[in-house]
C-alpha cells in the first residue's frame, strides 16, 4: 500500500535560501547599462569589448584545431593545455627573468574573471582585508566579500595639469602616506591593476617599488592584474610588479587571451606565480571549473608560439595593436573635446575618461534623486544621442563614488566604422550646441 504525505501539490518554499555571502554583492552595472544601451543606443562605447576581427592568424590556428586531431574535443590537462602552459612559461620566463616551469608556475583559467576569483577563494579569509586601488574593476570588490574578506580603499587623487592642458591618467597617483596607513595586521593582499581599468594609467616603476615595498615590509600577497599588459601607449613601458626585488615570491599575475588577441569571447585567462602559491589556485580550480575548452587553449598556444618568434619585431600584433589603438584613442580625444568635455588620456588599455562638468547646465541633476550624476547622465546621452557610455562611479567604492560623479566611461577599441559613428554624434551635438 502507498502512503502519500498529506501535504498541499502546490506547497511554496518559505525558509530563506540565499546564502549569507551574497548579500549586498547582487547588484551588478553591466546587467543594467547593456539593457539600457541594448534599447537606445546606436552606437555603444561602454562595454569594453572589441567589434573588430580577432587576427588571421588566430582565426587560422582555430581552423587547424577544428579540423585537425579529433582528441582535441576531449579533455585536456585540468590546470592547462600543455601546449599553452608551456609557451606561457616561456614566454613569462622571457619578460620576468626566471625559469618558469610550466606544470607549477603557470595555470589557465576561464578568462582572467575566474583567475581572480581563484586567488581571492584560496587566499582570502574571514576577516582578512584585501586593499584595492580606486578606481578599480568592479568585481574585485564582490568577490573579496564572498570570500568572506573586508575591501579597503585607497584611492589614486587626480593632480590637476600644468597650463591648461589635458589631464593624463599618469596625473591621477597614490599618495604614499594614504597608501602606507592602509596597510595594517589584518591586511592579506593588495589588488594592483596596472594598465589600470577604468582609467588607463599605468604604474611607474616607483610607484610600483613603493607598494613593493609595503608588500615586503608587512608580509602580504600581491594579485597583479595585468589583463591588459600589451596595451601601452607613447612609448611607456608595462612594468610587472613580479620582477622588482622580494615580489616573485608573494604575486599571482593575471592575464588574459581575449585582451591579448582581441578575442574576449573566448575566455582563456591564466595566472602565473610561484608554486607555493599556485598549488592554493590548483585547489580551487580542481573544485569549481575544473578544465578550460580544450580547443580554445590550443589555438591561443598558436597565436603565442607565432608571437614569442616575432617578439618586438615590426610584425607582431603586440606591436601593431597598441600603434592602431593609440590611433583610435587620438580619435575619440579630438571629438569629445570638441563637444565640450575634458578627456584623461590613458596610458593603456581600451578605455578613456572624460570629465563632464561642463554639462551641468545642458543636462541638470534630477531634484529629489539619489541617483549620481554620471549615472544621470549617462542614461540621458544614451536616450537623447544615441550614444553609450558607463558612468566612472561604478568602478568606485560608494562612499568615494559620490566624490567621482562627473566622470564617464568611453571604450575606444572599435572597429573604424564604430568610431566613424561615435564621432558622427559627437559632431551632431556639437553643431546643436553652437547654434543653440
Amino acid at each position: 500500500q502507498t502512503h502519500f504525505l498529506s501535504l498541499p501539490l502546490q506547497a511554496k518554499m518559505s525558509r530563506p535560501v540565499q546564502a549569507r555571502r551574497l548579500e549586498g554583492i547582487d547588484k551588478n552595472i553591466w546587467v543594467d547599462f547593456v539593457k539600457l544601451a541594448g534599447t537606445y543606443a546606436k552606437v555603444n562605447l561602454g562595454q569594453g569589448f572589441p567589434d573588430f576581427p580577432v587576427p588571421d592568424f588566430l582565426l587560422e590556428a582555430l581552423r587547424q584545431a577544428l579540423g585537425g586531431n579529433h582528441m582535441l574535443h576531449q579533455y585536456t590537462r585540468a590546470f592547462g593545455h600543455p601546449p599553452l602552459v608551456n609557451v606561457l612559461a616561456q614566454l613569462f620566463g622571457k619578460l620576468l627573468g626566471r625559469e618558469l616551469d610550466p606544470m607549477s608556475n603557470v595555470m589557465v583559467t576561464v578568462g582572467a574573471y575566474q583567475a581572480l576569483f581563484c586567488c581571492f577563494q584560496a587566499f582570502v579569509d574571514e576577516g582578512d582585508e584585501v586593499i584595492i586601488i580606486e578606481p578599480f574593476f568592479d568585481c574585485y570588490m564582490p568577490m573579496v566579500k564572498m570570500a568572506g574578506g573586508t575591501p579597503v580603499f585607497v584611492p589614486l587623487r587626480p593632480k590637476p595639469p600644468k597650463d591648461g592642458n589635458l589631464m593624463s591618467s599618469a596625473d591621477w597617483q597614490l599618495d604614499p602616506a594614504e597608501l602606507a596607513s592602509k596597510f595594517s595586521e589584518r591586511t592579506k593582499a593588495i589588488v594592483v591593476n596596472s594598465p589600470n581599468n577604468p582609467l588607463g594609467k599605468v604604474f611607474s616603476q616607483g610607484e610600483l617599488e613603493l607598494i613593493a615595498e609595503l608588500c615586503v615590509k608587512h608580509d602580504i600577497l600581491c594579485i597583479s592584474d595585468e589583463v591588459y599588459e600589451w596595451l601601452v601607449y607613447d612609448g611607456r613601458q608595462h612594468i610587472r610588479i613580479a620582477s622588482l626585488p622580494g615580489m616573485w615570491d608573494r604575486t599571482v599575475i593575471i592575464g588574459s587571451a581575449g585582451k591579448t588577441f582581441s578575442a574576449t569571447g573566448w575566455k582563456v585567462g591564466w595566472t602565473v606565480g610561484p608554486d607555493r602559491l599556485m598549488r592554493h589556485l590548483r585547489t580551487v580550480h580542481q573544485n569549481s571549473i575544473y578544465h578550460c575548452a580544450t580547443i580554445g587553449q590550443e589555438a591561443v598556444a598558436q597565436g603565442f608560439q607565432r608571437e614569442l618568434k616575432l617578439y618586438g619585431k615590426p610584425d607582431s600584433y603586440f606591436v601593431q595593436l597598441p600603434r592602431e589603438l593609440q590611433r583610435k584613442r587620438d580619435m575619440l580625444v579630438q571629438s569629445l573635446v570638441a563637444v565640450g568635455m575634458k578627456p584623461i588620456i590613458p596610458e593603456g588599455t581600451y578605455f578613456l575618461v572624460a570629465d563632464i562638468s561642463e554639462f551641468k547646465s545642458e543636462v541638470p541633476d534630477v531634484p529629489d534623486s539619489d541617483e549620481p550624476y554620471d549615472y544621470t547622465f549617462t542614461k540621458w546621452m544614451m536616450k537623447n544621442k544615441g550614444l553609450a557610455a558607463i558612468p566612472l562611479s561604478a568602478f568606485f567604492s560608494e562612499t568615494s563614488g559620490k566624490n567621482h560623479t562627473n566622470f564617464i566611461r568611453f571604450c575606444f577599441a572599435k572597429e573604424e566604422a564604430t568610431l566613424k559613428a561615435a564621432i558622427d554624434i559627437l559632431q551632431k551635438w556639437k553643431e546643436e550646441k553652437t547654434s543653440s
